[in-house]
């Protein structure tokens, strides 16, 4: 045999290996179907704990479209390789989970793996999921069974090549996905091992405030580093402690149940109807999550914050360029009735200063723009976080204007570049959802 003939077998062996090895990962057998459990065969406190797991795995904010009923899927996720839409996870048979049992719910929550044995792509926040009890895995299960049947079928995915392709997501499992229940960290007292277990199983946050690589994995080392969610910053969760203004335990509780805090703002975007299902959680869930952020702080670079007066005056820096001046007009016009020193909405409805604003303050102007382009929506008599959304009114240059203008006066961070890019990006964004 010839040394290209052998070359040849031995890569042929290779390739026979590997489709071998491939097979074997991407397989996995359907469980068969059930007919749907009764409700009446979960007790009342079942459902009630069901109802506390499910809350703090944000389920529904994330498998209810807009507009839609609850749990019955359709939401557009945004991912860097395209849009993935949630599943109905209401218990209509045909459309949803009804003929899921429990150990077909499981092995989804564990491994990724739907009940006809396809994968499920890691928008489903499995890898964080797997830590979750057994206890609350089939309490959240009895909560889901006993909920309206809903009949409605997502559409389909829009990823791009070759990322459209599931069995793929076998090989990223192999990479990403460390099954198995959480155990407690002996060197922890019982109130972080709680918030450890609900940061890092049930409440995956390090899903949305953690950086991706290259291939839509959270990036090694880099837990709680920040993220980006919906065309949203989600903030370094463990800065917390070198904001203008660091926040403490009573600042971080108040704001994960009401969605606001005194001297940092009020929740936006993605994160606004987390904070709607926590505050339907027991407290104590709160205040252990709370308490495992504030212990993972890491030293940040020193930083200059904002610097305000008793009056809440702030002392930016400078900014003479024409962009700065065009939005100090339009602060004047549009945002100085709210968020002007001597705004009422300060003076007496104790609205922080954007000073503080982690907004303001970030290292990017996304958040600054999406807020101003996007606003936060009027919810009933809830008009804490209310703010009217700009983004028919005002161009990008003018966003832009006003964004360099806020980022001068209530910052003493440097100012930000290509603001009018960014601003161009969320908009075009938006409009793509």
């Amino acid at each position: 045999m010839t040394r290209k003939s052998r070359l040849l077998a031995m890569g042929g062996a290779v390739v026979v290996a590997a489709l071998i090895v491939a097979g074997w990962l991407m397989w996995k057998p359907a469980i068969a179907p059930v007919s749907p459990p009764p409700a009446s065969s979960f007790d009342a406190q079942t459902k009630l704990a069901g109802a506390r797991v499910v809350a703090l795995g944000d389920c529904i904010v994330c498998h209810t479209a807009k507009g839609a009923q609850p749990f019955a899927g359709g939401l557009p996720l945004a991912t860097p390789f395209g849009t993935i839409y949630a599943t109905n996870i209401t218990p209509d048979s045909e459309t949803g989970i009804g003929n899921w049992s429990l150990e077909a719910f499981t092995r989804a929550v564990r491994y990724g793996v739907a009940r006809d044995g396809h994968l499920l792509y890691p928008a489903f926040p499995y890898l964080h999921f797997t830590r979750m009890s057994d206890r609350d895995i089939s309490v959240a299960y009895a909560y889901l069974m006993t909920r309206e049947p809903v009949k409605e079928t997502a559409p389909a995915n829009d990823l791009m090549f070759p990322l459209n392709f599931r069995p793929l997501l076998a090989f990223w499992n192999v990479l990403f996905l460390h099954p198995g229940e959480q155990t407690a960290d002996a060197s922890k007292d019982a109130g972080l091992n709680h918030g450890k277990l609900l940061v890092d199983g049930l409440g995956h946050c390090a899903s949305c405030h953690s950086p991706l690589n290259a291939i839509g994995g959270e990036k090694l080392g880099h837990a709680f580093d920040g993220g980006i969610v919906d065309g949203w910053d989600a903030p370094a969760l463990n800065a917390l402690g070198s904001a203008p203004k660091p926040w403490t335990m009573e600042q971080l509780v108040m704001y994960l149940r009401s969605g606001r805090a005194s001297e940092h703002g009020a929740a936006a975007g993605p994160m606004l109807p987390v904070t709607r299902d926590l505050a339907t959680v027991p407290e104590a869930d709160v205040q252990a999550i709370a308490a495992y952020i504030l212990s993972i702080q890491k030293a940040q670079p020193a930083v200059m914050g904002a610097a305000t007066d008793g009056a809440g005056h702030v002392a930016g820096h400078a900014d003479p360029s024409p962009a700065a001046q065009r939005g100090a007009i339009l602060f004047g016009a549009s945002c100085a009735q709210c968020h002007g020193p001597a705004a009422p909405m300060q003076s007496i409805g104790e609205r922080p200063t954007l000073a503080f604003s982690t907004a303001v303050n970030a290292t990017t102007p996304r958040n600054a723009a999406q807020m101003i382009l996007s606003g936060n929506g009027w919810h009933g008599e809830d008009s804490m976080n209310y703010m009217p959304s700009f983004s028919d009114i005002y161009s990008d240059q003018q966003i832009a204007d006003l964004v360099s203008y806020i980022r001068a006066t209530y910052s003493q961070h440097g100012a930000w570049q290509d603001v009018e890019e960014t601003v161009a990006k969320v908009r075009q964004e938006n409009n793509a959802r």
